[in-house]
């Protein structure tokens, strides 16, 4: 049971704190680079609303986010479930991969960024974070 349970736990963190790690870089990316004015972010209708005065500078800060999430939340999960698991990685790369999907069908963004995103940020980023740990 130990053995089953303890990677699970270690997934779950690691998707908390991958997640609080992404947040945190959409915050700070609003801070250094400001959003046009009339965007509202605050809201999926709103970003939806916004997309179309966003130059590629505010895309920068959301891939950071989301590769950087993926990579904390792998290498965490990994780590913390004792390497017991190669699994870890790939969950959290999978989980993330599918909310990322999601955004890309909730929220009209380029498409040079949406392949980039899906391509870079979640399964390559959770591979790396596997690896290092």
């Amino acid at each position: 049971m130990k053995h089953t349970l303890h990677p699970i736990l270690a997934v779950i963190l690691g998707i908390v704190l991958g997640s609080l790690v992404n947040s945190s870089l959409i915050h700070v990316g609003e801070m250094l680079i400001p959003l046009p004015a009339g965007a509202d972010t605050t809201s999926t209708e709103g970003l939806v609303a916004a997309m179309k005065l966003f130059g590629p500078q505010h895309f920068v800060f959301p891939f950071l986010a989301h590769a950087v999430g993926t990579f904390v939340a792998a290498f965490l999960a990994y780590r913390l479930g004792r390497n017991v698991s190669a699994y870890a990685a790939y969950i959290i790369g999978g989980l993330f991969f599918a909310g990322g999907s999601m955004m890309v069908f909730m929220v009209p963004s380029p498409m040079w960024f949406n392949v980039l995103d899906l391509v870079v940020a979640y399964f390559p980023m959770a591979l790396l974070g596997k690896r290092l740990a």
